[in-house]
């Protein structure tokens, strides 16, 4: 369907692309995940799935979260993956 990328920001296959700015947070139920947010369409473009989107939320957060012992200068350069799922939903305006 698309890809999901750091900023944030979704680009479907259809061409169209959403760049959210966080709105409002939540650190949601579970203390070991990456907090719920809200984000408002900072710009949208294209006339696919995501040309029109005016809000996103991220609910339902597993995982995601810093590794807990932080950096140190031996880490310097070095990338840390953390995995995580979460729900996405996406709006636009209703005519």
């Amino acid at each position: 369907m698309g890809k999901h990328y750091a900023g944030p920001m979704w680009e479907s296959n259809d061409g169209s692309k959403v760049v959210g700015e966080v709105k409002a947070r939540d650190d949601g139920p579970d203390v070991n995940a990456i907090p719920w947010l809200l984000l408002s369409a900072k710009s949208a473009e294209g006339n696919g799935i995501f040309g029109k989107t005016q809000s996103v939320q991220r609910v339902k957060t597993v995982g995601g979260k810093a590794p807990a012992d932080g950096c140190s200068q031996a880490q310097l350069g070095k990338v840390a993956r953390v995995a995580y799922r979460a729900t996405y939903n996406f709006y636009v305006a209703r005519p």
